[in-house]
C-alpha cells in the first residue's frame, strides 16, 4: 500500500478510488465515503473534489458513484483492485494482537476468487471481539471493500471440522491461503491455494 500511496499521492486516495473500483455500481454520499474507507471528512471531501474532476467518479444528486466511462479504469483497476498489495505478513501480525490466534486463512477478495463464502477464517482463543471487528474494519477500509469473515474458537473449530462442517470444508477445500497456523492445527489443515 505505501507504493502505492506516493503513485496516487496519499493513502486516502487509494482507499477511495477502490472503494468506488469494488463498488461500481453503488452511490456514497461523503460522510458514508469518510467512513467506510476510514478517511477523515476533509481529506476524503478534498478527494472526492479531485476525483471527480479527472472524471473517474461523477454525483447523482446527494452520491458518489464510480464513473464507467473513465478511460483509464481498467489500468487503474489493475493497480489498485487486481495487484496484490496486502502485506499478508503485517495482517498476521495485527490479528495475533486480538488473543491468541491459532489459524488465520484468507480467501475470496484476497486471492480474488469471487466464489468463495468468506475472506477471512480466525481460529484462536481468547480473542476479543471488539478487537477483531476493528481489525477487519481497518482491513475494509484499505481494500475498498466490506468483508465475509468467521471466528472460531480453537475446539469449536476442531470440532466442526470433524464433523465435517459445510462452512469450514468450504473453506478448507476450496482456493485459500494459510498466513498464520499453529503447529498444533498444522496437521489438521491443509495447506491449499
Amino acid at each position: 500500500m505505501q507504493i502505492l500511496s506516493k503513485i496516487f499521492g496519499s493513502p486516502a486516495r487509494v482507499k477511495i478510488m477502490r472503494l468506488f473500483l469494488l463498488n461500481p455500481d453503488k452511490g456514497f454520499k461523503g460522510k458514508e465515503v469518510a467512513k467506510r474507507s476510514r478517511v477523515n471528512s476533509d481529506p476524503a471531501r478534498r478527494e472526492l473534489k479531485m476525483l471527480s474532476s479527472i472524471g473517474f467518479i461523477k454525483r447523482k444528486g446527494q452520491a458518489w458513484s464510480f464513473d464507467p466511462d473513465f478511460e483509464y479504469a481498467p489500468e487503474i483497476e489493475g493497480l489498485l483492485v487486481n495487484a496484490d498489495t496486502l502485506d499478508k505478513k503485517s495482517i498476521a501480525e495485527d490479528f495475533r494482537k486480538i488473543g491468541r490466534v491459532k489459524l488465520l486463512i484468507l480467501s475470496g477478495i484476497f486471492i480474488k476468487n469471487k466464489d468463495s463464502r468468506v475472506d477471512l477464517l480466525v481460529v484462536g482463543d481468547k480473542m476479543r471481539r471488539n478487537k477483531i471487528e476493528e481489525e477487519v474494519k481497518r482491513l475494509e477500509a484499505e481494500i475498498g471493500m466490506e468483508l465475509v469473515y468467521a471466528t472460531f474458537d480453537t475446539r469449536e473449530f476442531i470440532y466442526r471440522l470433524n464433523m465435517y462442517d459445510k462452512l469450514v470444508r468450504d473453506i478448507l477445500d476450496f482456493p485459500h491461503e494459510v498466513i498464520f497456523q499453529a503447529k498444533e492445527l498444522s496437521t489438521r489443515t491443509p495447506k491449499k491455494v
